[in-house]
C-alpha cells in the first residue's frame, strides 16, 4: 500500500510540479522582462520621437557629450567648477549690493538736497498745473460753533482740525469721518478764576511741529497751552497788554511767538514754561503772525501798512511797505517768501530780499457796493501750501480763490474759485497737500461791520484733486490738435 503511493504520488507528480513550476517562473520572468523592455522601448521611443521634432539629433550628441563630460569630471575640477560658481554669485551679490547703496545715498542725497533748498527758500514744487476745481458735493461742512469761526490749525500728520471761534470754544475734529472728538467749552465773563478754557473770543491758534502741543490766543490777553492728544490744559501765559491776535510755534522746536494788539512780539519757552523776551516795532496793532524753522517771525501790521521780518537772535527786524490799507493777514510760503492780504482787496507776494511786493493783485475778490461808491471785499485771510507754487485767499464774497505763484514769485495767476458762502475768516493747506479748510462765520472775526444771516458757522473741508497724467496726455493732445 505504501509502495503504491510512493509510485503513484511520489517523485513523478513532484518533479513535474517543479518542473512546470521553475517553466512557468522563467516564463514569466521572461513575459515580465519583455513587458519592461517593451515599456522602456516604447517610453524611449515616445521620448525620442518628441524630441527629435524640436531638437533633432546634433541636440542629442551634444547633450550626451555635456553627460559623458559630467561623468568624466575629475575632483579637481569638479572643486575648480564650484569655486567660479561660488565667485560669481559673490560677484553678482555684490553689485546688487552697490546698487542699493547707490540708490540710497541718490536718495539721500535728493533729500539733503531738498532741505537744503528749503532752507534758503528756493523750493518751489509745482503743484498748481495739476490741480482741478472740486465738485460742490465733494465739499464737507463741519458744523460745532454757535458763533462765527475765527481761526483753525490742521495737525502734523492731517488726521485732525483744532477750530476756535467767537463763542469762546476749541473743538477738535476728526478729518476722515468729521466727527467731534473733543470740546473745550467757552466760559462766561468773570469766570476765569473757575474756568479752564477761554472766557473771551479766541483769535488765534498753532500746533507744534511734532504735534505735542496746542497754543490758543484771546481778546483777554491770555494764551493757554494745551496737550494737543488729550486737550488737557497745561500752561497758562500772561504779559500782552493786548488782545493776542497771532501765535506761531517756529518748526521743529517748542518755541512759540506772539503778537498782540498791543504791537508787541514776545518769545516763549513752552518745554520750560518761560517768557523769553519781548520785542518792539509796529505802529499800530500786530493782526497776523506765522513763523518757519528759522530763528525770525513775519508778522501783518494792521494799520501801519507795514510787514516785518524779525531776526530774534539779532534783535532786530526788516520793514516792507506795499499795502494802501489795513494788513489783516499773512503766510509764509516758504523761508524766503510770504503773502499778505489786506483791507484794501489786494493780494501781496513778497520776498524778504525786496522791501516792496514782487507782485500785487488789486481786488483781488472783486468789488460790491453801489454804482460810483464800490469797494473791494476784504481779503481776510491768506494761506500757502509749503514750498510749493499754490497760495488762496479768502473774503466775504462767496468764494476762496486759489492762485499760481509764477516762476520766482515773480506774477500771481488765478486758478478757480470755490463757492463757500460767508465770512472766509481763516484757511489752511493740509501738509500733504490733499485738502483745504475753510474757517467761515456770519461775521468778521475782528468785529461786526456786516452779517450775513445766510451764512453758516462751520467748517469747509474742501478736496484738492489732481489731473491724472492720462487726462494731462489727453489734453496736450487736444492741444496740439491730434
Amino acid at each position: 500500500m505504501s509502495s503504491f503511493f510512493i509510485k503513484k504520488k511520489g517523485a513523478p507528480k513532484v518533479f513535474k510540479k517543479s518542473e512546470n513550476s521553475a517553466g512557468s517562473k522563467r516564463k514569466n520572468d521572461g513575459d515580465t522582462g519583455n513587458k519592461l523592455k517593451k515599456k522602456l522601448n516604447s517610453k524611449h521611443n515616445d521620448e525620442i520621437s518628441s524630441d527629435s521634432e524640436t531638437e533633432g539629433p546634433a541636440v542629442h550628441r551634444k547633450r550626451r557629450a555635456n553627460v559623458e563630460e559630467e561623468f568624466d569630471e575629475t575632483p579637481q575640477e569638479k572643486k575648480l567648477r564650484l569655486a567660479k560658481l561660488y565667485l560669481d554669485q559673490l560677484r553678482d551679490e555684490e553689485e546688487k549690493k552697490a546698487e542699493e547703496e547707490s540708490f540710497e545715498t541718490d536718495l539721500i542725497a535728493g533729500r539733503l538736497q531738498e532741505e537744503v533748498l528749503e532752507q534758503k527758500g528756493k523750493l518751489q514744487r509745482m503743484v498748481a498745473k495739476d490741480l482741478l476745481p472740486p465738485d460742490a458735493s465733494e465739499i464737507c461742512l463741519l458744523r460745532g460753533h454757535k458763533l462765527p469761526v475765527t481761526c483753525l490749525v490742521i495737525s502734523p500728520d492731517d488726521k485732525h482740525i483744532f477750530s476756535a471761534a467767537k463763542d469762546c470754544s476749541i473743538i477738535k475734529w476728526d478729518v476722515e469721518n468729521g466727527k467731534r472728538l473733543h470740546t473745550i467749552a467757552g466760559g462766561r465773563k468773570g469766570t476765569e478764576d473757575r474756568h479752564v478754557g477761554h472766557t473771551a473770543h479766541v483769535l488765534c491758534i498753532s500746533i507744534s511741529s511734532d504735534g505735542k502741543y496746542l497754543a490758543t490766543g484771546d481778546m483777554n490777553k491770555l494764551i493757554m497751552i494745551w496737550e494737543a492728544a488729550t486737550c488737557k490744559h497745561l500752561y497758562k501765559f500772561t504779559g500782552h497788554r493786548g488782545p493776542v491776535s497771532g501765535l506761531s510755534f517756529r518748526r521743529g522746536t517748542h518755541d512759540l511767538y506772539s503778537a498782540s494788539h498791543d504791537r508787541s512780539i514776545k518769545v516763549w519757552n513752552v518745554d520750560e514754561n518761560a517768557y523769553v523776551e519781548t520785542l518792539f516795532g509796529h505802529q499800530d496793532v500786530i493782526t497776523g503772525l506765522d513763523s518757519g524753522s528759522r530763528e525770525r517771525c513775519v508778522t501783518a501790521g494792521g494799520r501801519d501798512r507795514t510787514v516785518r521780518v524779525w531776526k530774534i537772535s539779532e534783535e532786530s527786524q526788516l520793514v516792507f511797505h506795499g499795502h494802501e490799507g489795513s494788513i489783516d493777514c499773512i503766510q509764509l510760503i516758504n523761508e524766503e517768501h510770504m503773502i499778505t492780504g489786506a483791507d484794501d482787496g489786494s493780494v501781496s507776494l513778497w520776498s524778504v530780499n525786496k522791501k516792496k511786493p514782487l507782485s500785487t493783485v488789486k481786488a483781488a475778490h472783486g468789488r460790491h457796493g453801489d454804482s460810483g461808491l464800490e469797494q473791494p471785499y476784504w481779503v481776510a485771510a491768506v494761506a500757502a501750501l509749503q514750498n510749493s507754487d499754490t497760495v488762496a485767499s479768502g473774503s466775504h464774497n462767496s468764494k476762496v480763490q486759489l492762485w499760481k505763484c509764477g516762476q520766482g514769485f515773480r506774477h500771481l495767476e488765478p486758478l478757480f474759485s470755490i463757492p463757500v458762502t460767508g465770512f472766509v475768516n481763516s484757511l489752511k493747506f493740509s501738509s500733504s497737500g490733499k485738502f483745504l479748510v475753510a474757517g467761515v462765520g456770519q461775521e468778521h472775526r475782528l468785529g461786526r461791520w456786516w452779517r450775513q444771516k445766510e451764512a453758516k458757522n462751520g467748517l469747509y473741508i474742501i478736496p484738492l484733486k489732481r489731473q491724472q497724467p492720462e487726462q494731462e496726455e489727453v489734453q496736450n493732445g487736444e492741444e496740439n490738435g491730434v
